[in-house]
Parts: C-alpha cells; structure tokens; sequence
C-alpha cells in the first residue's frame, strides 16, 4: 500500500514538473514568432543580424544556465528551485511591452531565456521520485514538454493577429503579458501541489560535486544531446527557410512543415523512454546513432540540375572524315554511332533522370588519330528531391531524436544517481548550445557550399562520430571487465 501512495504521489510530481516544462518551453521558444511578426510589420526595424541574436538569446541563456540551476536543484530539491525559476521569469515578460529598443529587447529575452533551465530542474526533481526500472519513462514522459514549442508555434501567430486588429501597433503586446501570466500561476500551483524531496544526506560542496564532470562519459553524453536535442532545437528553426528557399513553400506551409518535424519529436520522447526501460539506453542509442546517419545520408542528396561530361566516341584507328550526319560520323569506310539527344517531358520523379547524347567534335576531311575524340559525351542528371519524400524523412529523423533524447538521459540515473542534477544540466547545456551554434554552423556552411543540404552533411559526420565513439567504448569496457565473456561471444559468432 505504502509503495502504491509513494508511487502516485511520483505520478503527481510528474505531472506537475510536465506540465511547468511544457509552459516554460513554450516560453523559450516565443521569440521565434514574436520577434519574426514585429519585424515583418515593420513595428522595429531591426537588421537580420539582430533579429539572429534575439532568436539566439534566449535559447543560449536557458543553455548555458542549466548546469547551476541543476547544481540548486540536488542540493535543495526541485519544489523551490521550480517555484523560484517561474515566478522570477514572468517579470521580463511582463516587461517586454515597456521594451523600445533592441538592448532592451535584448536585456529581457536574456532574462527570460532562463525559463530553458527549467529542464535541468525537472530531470533532477523526477528522478529522485522514481526507482531505477522506472527512470526511462518517467523521464521521457517529462521530456514530453518539449512539445511546447509546438503550442507557441500553433497558437502564438494566431493570437498575435488577432490581439493586432484593433491596434496594429501595440496588440502584440498582450501576448508576452500572457505568457508571463501563465508563469506566475504555474509557479504558485507548484508552490502549493509539489512536494519537495532533494537527495538523502547530501553534503557534498559545489566542487565536489563538479568532480563528476571529469568523466569523460559525461563528455560523450553530451555529444549524443549535441546531436539528438540540439540538431533537434536547430532545425526547428531552420526548416522553414529551407522548405521556402529549396521547394518555394509559403510561410504557412513552411511553417506547417517545420512543425510536423518537432510536434513527433518531442511526443514520442515517453516511447524512447519505455523503449529504454525495456531494451536498455545503450541498445536504443544504438539504433538512433545509425537511424541518424542512414536518414541524414539520404537527405544530404541536394535538389539538383547537373550536366557533365559523359561517355564519348573514340577514333579506333586514324583516317580521313569522309561523313558527318547527325546520326554518325564516317572516318574512312568505318561508320561511328552518335547519340542523340532525346528530350524527356518534365516530370516529377522520386529518382534521379539521366539523360546522355555526345556532340561531333570532328569536320569534314579532318585527319583522325587512333584513339582521338571524334565525339564528346554529355550528361545530364536531374534530380527533385522530391518534397514530400523529403518531409517524410526529415519526421523520421525527428522521431529517431526524439527517442535518442530519452535514452540519453536514463543512463545518467544510471551512471551518476547522487548527481542526477549536476550531470543532467552540463549534458543538458551541451546540448542546449547545439540549439544555439546549430542554425550558425549551418549558415556558414550554406554560404560555402551553397547547397541548402550541407547542413545534413555536417549531421551524418556527427552522427558517425557518435556511433563510432559509442561502439569503441563499449567494445573497450568489454574487454576490460569480461575478457573472457567476449572471447566466448566471438567463438559464437564466428560458428553461426
């Protein structure tokens, strides 16, 4: 009976710390559309470069805060570091509307940036609720709040014309006063519903609990959440550009699109859980380090009209050119076959087209040499990248992050279960600042390449890093501790 009460009363720990996670992300994520209405309305003049820094911010205040903010919550439980967090964060919202330049814009959404630590807090506060066979899920479930990005995505654009009927001018700012609002009573229903609980007989000081962050698995954790939650965060912004620049999307389809990426992604986060609880973190890490570079190397092929040299006709042996026709060229009595261009009616194809003809390089009563080019190759690939195959692939890759971000987090309750909060904010700002240098990378590498799927190029070589590092340590930690288990298992490999 008692462990039925403690369990329920988890169930509702988690409900609460879900619940704040999804508002606060909703939160972080509000300059994405606030900031893109003010500009395209002309109510600041702001430059693309200002409008990529109040885009940045927010996300890299909420990154680079988690690790303290986690630090807080192990040494004095989640209730009060939760309550604190919502309640301070409603005031720049509420001071937003006062904000008439790009500092203090600027100012603000640093401080309301800090809303994104709240993931360091509600990782560390539901899992020192829960036993071992359940941190999978009940992570996973918590995760789920990531999902919040796709309320303000939905509802945000909509509210904002709405508010901007009657004045066009200032509407807009009753949605920051909302968002702040909705802080405030979260905040306080947390103060009243949670209850605290922090880690039994801690005592460590903040160096000794930095010490943990010495492994160099707490590094490699990282790496995958780099990859899994910060790709992830990246390309929620970056897809819209991509889908309006590479298929001429309008800003609601594109928008539309980028949503069904990140709406699976972070729902399916409770499943990576159960799959982690059931399977092991490692197995599903696994299965998400190869899913990502399989996926990101059939979507790094760019949308393309390629012509290039193709196979020619050579001289076999030397002569005189006694013909030439559009058909064939006649060196001697010897007739050579050319091909022709045959044109292909325009269509959409999930393929790539190839199309080649050669083109007569030799007159009339030329001497030819042996092995001289009497017509050179052309070919043409086309290839569409066809949009929809695109879009699905890019909600399968997002689905493969989404359970990669699960099982990133059931091993650290695994491998460090006194420094949940510690070790979960310095992953969790890793990966935040994958979110943050993640669109950067991608610019730079669009302005080199010019090629819209660069960006899936830089993927697959992360992911392939991952994989590979993964699967070295595995194999080393193998042979280190179970030498001769490994031995027997590649006796029984090498039978089947």
């Amino acid at each position: 009976m008692k462990n039925s009460n403690s369990l329920s009363q988890s169930h509702k720990i988690l409900f609460l710390n879900t619940l704040a996670f999804t508002i606060c992300f909703a939160c972080w994520t509000l300059n994405g559309v606030l900031v893109t209405f003010l500009v395209d309305n002309g109510i600041f003049k702001w430059s693309v470069v200002q409008v990529g820094w109040l885009l940045g911010i927010p996300i890299l205040t909420g990154s680079i805060m988690r690790l303290p903010i986690g630090i807080l919550t192990d040494k004095f439980g989640g209730k009060y570091v939760f309550s604190i967090l919502l309640l301070l964060c409603s005031i720049p919202l509420f001071l937003l509307p006062l904000a008439d330049s790009f500092f203090m814009f600027a100012l603000l959404s640093f401080f309301f940036g800090m809303v994104g630590t709240s993931f360091a807090v509600g990782i560390g506060f539901t899992s020192i609720w829960y036993p071992k066979e359940w941190q999978g899920r009940a992570l996973g479930i918590f995760g789920m709040g990531n999902a919040g990005a796709a309320i303000t995505t939905f509802i945000a654009p909509s509210l904002l014309n709405h508010f901007s009927v009657e004045d066009p001018q200032n509407g807009w700012k009753l949605l920051p006063v909302i968002y702040g609002a909705a802080l405030v009573i979260i905040g306080i229903v947390f103060l009243i519903f949670a209850k605290n609980k922090k880690i039994e007989n801690q005592t460590k000081t903040v160096t000794q609990m930095l010490h943990s962050l010495k492994s160099a698995r707490v590094w490699r954790f990282g790496a995958y959440y780099f990859l899994v939650f910060g790709c992830f965060v990246a390309y929620s912004q970056w897809l819209l550009p991509n889908f309006m620049n590479v298929y001429q999307t309008s800003l609601v389809m594109g928008g539309l699109f980028a949503t069904m990426f990140s709406l699976p992604s972070g729902v399916i986060r409770a499943f990576g859980g159960y799959l982690s609880d059931k399977f092991g973190a490692r197995k599903v890490m696994y299965w998400v380090l190869s899913s990502s570079v399989v996926l990101s190397a059939l979507l790094m092929v760019p949308k393309m009209d390629i012509t290039t040299t193709g196979p020619g006709v050579m001289a076999t042996k030397k002569g005189t050119v006694t013909a030439i026709s559009d058909t064939n060229v006649k060196i001697g009595e010897k007739d050579f076959l050319i091909a022709q261009k045959v044109e292909k009616p325009i269509e959409s194809s999930i393929f790539p087209i190839r199309t080649s003809w050669q083109q007569v390089v030799v007159s009339q009563n030329q001497e030819v040499k042996k092995k001289e080019l009497v017509a050179k190759g052309i070919t043409h690939i086309r290839f569409d990248a066809n949009m929809w195959v695109y879009l699905v692939l890019v909600i399968l890759i997002g689905i493969s992050w989404g359970i990669g971000k699960a099982a990133v987090y059931k091993h650290i309750p695994e491998y460090f279960p006194t420094e949940v909060g510690v070790v979960g904010g310095m992953v969790g700002m890793i990966g935040g600042l994958g979110g943050f240098f993640g669109p950067i990378i991608f610019g730079y590498l669009l302005t080199a390449t010019g090629v819209w799927s660069s960006s899936w190029i830089f993927v697959l070589l992360f992911s392939a890093i991952c994989l590979i590092w993964m699967h070295y340590t595995v194999t080393k930690i193998m042979n280190e501790k179970q030498p001769d288990l490994s031995k027997v298992m590649e006796r029984q490999s090498s039978r089947k």
